[in-house]
């Protein structure tokens, strides 16, 4: 039987999880800037799921195109969790690096 924890439950030790966090204070631009950031991989992701869904629908699709696509969605998953509002330099490059990326993912879409 597998117990898991939902939110607002403690953890066994009777600590919150969130006890564990620091303190941390954002500016309204931080917040922005990773929102956008966070949207530029989300653009990217939804890139690769055109790209995916416009090869399935071929009359013989390129199950490598496909695989290729499903392995960058699953990178990019990983990549936006790595994300840190506090590296402005690091949301500043996602930022205009994922946005380029989902235009040229889209633009191998024929």
């Amino acid at each position: 039987m597998i117990n898991r924890m939902q939110k607002g439950d403690d953890m066994p030790n009777g600590i919150s999880i969130t006890d564990q966090l620091g303190p941390h204070e954002w500016s309204n631009e931080e917040t922005a800037a990773y929102e956008a950031a966070i949207e530029a991989v989300n653009g990217a992701v939804g890139a690769y799921s055109a790209l995916i869904a416009s090869e399935e629908a071929k009359s013989a699709p390129d199950e490598a195109v496909i695989a290729e696509a499903r392995a960058a969605q699953s990178r990019l998953a990983r990549e936006r969790e790595a994300l840190r509002s506090s590296d402005r330099e690091q949301i500043a490059a996602a930022r205009a690096g994922y946005a380029r990326l989902a235009r040229e993912v889209l633009g191998r879409i024929a």
